[in-house]
C-alpha cells in the first residue's frame, strides 16, 4: 500500500491581494494533515473517506433562488486531481492500473465543520503524490505544484493557488501567484508536457525563516466559511470600485514586501507591525466591498492579541474561521489563550509543518 500526506494551511498576510499576478502572501503549512493511500485493486476500483461520505451540500440564496457551489466537494478535487495525474502518466507511456484510493483528514473538526485549513489544496496534492508514487512519476516540488495547480483550478476556476504551494513546499513561504489567465490560455495552446516544464509567468514562491522568538497562535471562531464566495464578491465590487481597489493592491504589495523583508532580517516586531498595517488594508477593502472579512468574533480575536501583546488579523478570506497571532514567545502566551477562551475563541493547537524534498 502507497500512504502520502499533505499538510493544510493558513494564510499570514496578503489575502485577496494574492489572486492578481504577481501579488505576494505569506502563507504557512500546518502539521494537520489529508492522508491518501491508494491499493492495487482487480477489477473494480474505489475512492473512499470516512470525511466525505456523508458530504454536506452547502448553500446560499441569491436573488430568492438556492445557489449550490460545487466547489465545496471534495470529491471534484480528487478526480481533477486523478485526471490530471494520469494524464502525466500517459506522457510518460505509463499503463494505467486499477487502484482503491482512500481519505483521511485532520483538516476539519471532530463534528465535521471546517477550520479553513485549505483542504481542498491538501487533497489535491495528496492525491497527485500518492498516484505519482503509485505510478513511478517522477516528481519534485515544483513539477508537484504545477500539477496540483492546474488539477485544483480546473475545478474552482479562482483563488491564488497559494493554499496549493502551502501544501507542496511547506514551512513559511512568501508566494506570488501566476497568472491564470495564461494558464487558460497555455492549456490550449501547449502540450501537457510542455506546459509542465513552461516558467509559470509571475510565479514565485520563498521558503522564509521565522525569527526565533516568534510564536504563532491559532484561534478558531467555529463559523466556517466559504473562501471561493467570498473571492468571488471581491472580484465583482474591484470593477466597480476600481480606483479603491488599485490602492489597495498597492498597499497591500508594499506591506508584504516590507513584511518579507523583515523575515529575511529576522525582526519580529517590525513583522508584527507589517501584520497590523495588513490588518488595517483588509479592513479598508471590506469598506468597499462589503464582504464582511472581519467578523465580530474574530475582531475580538485581534483585539484580544494586541492587548496581550501581540500583532493579529483574521487569516484568509475571513468572514468566519480562523484568525492567527503572531506574538514574542517571552509574553504570557496562556493568559492570551485563556482571554481567548473566554470570549468564545477556541485556540488550536497547531505547529509549522516542514515538507522534506
Amino acid at each position: 500500500m502507497i500512504s502520502v500526506k499533505a499538510p493544510g494551511k493558513l494564510y499570514i498576510a496578503g489575502e485577496y491581494a494574492v489572486v492578481e499576478t504577481g501579488s505576494p502572501a505569506i502563507i504557512v503549512a500546518l502539521d494537520q494533515f489529508v492522508t491518501v493511500s491508494i491499493q492495487t485493486a482487480d477489477q473494480i476500483g474505489s475512492i473512499v473517506s470516512a470525511q466525505y461520505q456523508e458530504n454536506s451540500i452547502y448553500w446560499r440564496r441569491e436573488d430568492g433562488e438556492m445557489v449550490f457551489d460545487n466547489r465545496d466537494n471534495p470529491f471534484h478535487y480528487i478526480l481533477s486531481a486523478i485526471k490530471v495525474t494520469e494524464d502525466y502518466a500517459k506522457i510518460l507511456k505509463q499503463p494505467l492500473g486499477i487502484y482503491h484510493l482512500t481519505v483521511e483528514s485532520d483538516l476539519d473538526s471532530s463534528d465535521g465543520r471546517k477550520y479553513g485549513l485549505g483542504s481542498s489544496a491538501a487533497v489535491t496534492v495528496a492525491t497527485i503524490k500518492a498516484l505519482c508514487k503509485f505510478y513511478h512519476l517522477p516528481v519534485d516540488h515544483n513539477r508537484l505544484f504545477k500539477l496540483a495547480a492546474i488539477a485544483h483550478f480546473d475545478v474552482q476556476g479562482n483563488g491564488s493557488l497559494g493554499d496549493i504551494a502551502a501544501s507542496v513546499y511547506g514551512g513559511w513561504i512568501a508566494y506570488h501567484s501566476f497568472d491564470r489567465e495564461w494558464l487558460k490560455l497555455a492549456r490550449k495552446t501547449y502540450s501537457f508536457a510542455d506546459l509542465l516544464d513552461q516558467k509559470w509567468p509571475g510565479l514565485e514562491v520563498e521558503l522564509l525563516t521565522p525569527p526565533e522568538n516568534l510564536k504563532l497562535l491559532v484561534g478558531w471562531t467555529g463559523s466556517p466559511a466559504s473562501t471561493s464566495h467570498l473571492v468571488d464578491r471581491v472580484a465583482l465590487n474591484k470593477a466597480k470600485q476600481h480606483a479603491d481597489y488599485q490602492a489597495f493592491l498597492t498597499n497591500s504589495q508594499a506591506c508584504l514586501n516590507r513584511m518579507v523583508d523583515e523575515f529575511r532580517h529576522q525582526d519580529l516586531a517590525a513583522i508584527q507591525r507589517e501584520l497590523t498595517m495588513n490588518r488595517r488594508i483588509l479592513n479598508e477593502l471590506d469598506s468597499f466591498t462589503h464582504v464582511h472579512i472581519e467578523t465580530p468574533l474574530l475582531k475580538t480575536l485581534c483585539d484580544l492579541a494586541e492587548a496581550h501583546g501581540g500583532a493579529a488579523k483574521t487569516s484568509g478570506a475571513g468572514g468566519g474561521d480562523c484568525g492567527i497571532a503572531l506574538i514574542d514567545k517571552a509574553k504570557d502566551i496562556d493568559a492570551l489563550i485563556a482571554d481567548w477562551q473566554a470570549h468564545h475563541v477556541t485556540p488550536l493547537a497547531f505547529n509549522v509543518h516542514t515538507v522534506e524534498e
